[in-house]
């Protein structure tokens, strides 16, 4: 059974006392943001509407949660993903997924199977190499690069990739739709059904 990188953009950061039920029902495979506060009464409401892409970047308020997960398919592992966070964190909601991993370079070096100096030199352009991607964002003093536009450079097919673009584009959907409609949005299984009929004719 293939694993899957992925993340998940949440409602709200976890609090501590969260953290238990979520490591009891995912062994600690999935990382999230925290908040550290002894009070909880002043708890902000989770949202109950999709809010725009602008909108989610600007928000504070805003968690996240990573993991390599595994499944019969990325629909299959995010969807299991979904459940654990939402169920470990009452009034939490999961507003986006994204599946195309942001990595460092050592990342890079192990994904591609080339050596940390060997990944240096294609992205300052030493020894003749032009064009590597530029960096997405800058995280802990390490930049990070999109998989996919660093897999595209060095002339790799994931099919993970291939499988990812159509995957998160329908469960993004399904997400915005439970927010803003929930009594008719699918069922977590109709959306892992239907696209297990669509991706092997995609990926």
């Amino acid at each position: 059974m293939p694993s899957y990188d992925f993340a998940l953009i949440l409602s709200r950061p976890l609090y501590e006392d969260e953290l238990d039920p979520l490591f009891d029902r995912t062994y600690g495979a999935v990382t999230v943001s925290i908040i550290s506060e002894p009070q909880h009464a002043d708890r902000a409401p989770a949202p109950t509407h999709h809010r725009p892409n602008d909108e989610l970047r600007s928000a504070d308020r805003l968690g996240n949660a990573s993991c390599t997960w595994p499944g019969a398919t990325l629909a299959v592992a995010i969807m299991e993903v979904v459940g654990h966070v939402e169920e470990s964190a009452p009034g939490l909601h999961v507003l986006q997924v994204e599946a195309d991993p942001l990595l460092t370079i050592r990342d890079i070096a192990e994904r591609v199977g080339r050596s940390l100096d060997s990944v240096r030199h294609a992205i300052t352009g030493a020894r003749g190499t032009t064009g590597f991607p530029s960096s997405e964002m800058s995280t802990a003093g390490h930049r990070l690069w999109r998989w996919s536009k660093v897999a595209a450079w060095y002339g790799l097919d994931d099919p993970q990739l291939i499988e990812a673009k159509p995957t998160v584009q329908a469960i993004n959907g399904w997400l915005a739709l439970r927010d803003v409609v929930p009594d008719v949005a699918p069922a977590p299984e109709e959306i892992t059904s239907a696209l297990s009929l669509v991706i092997p004719h995609v990926a």
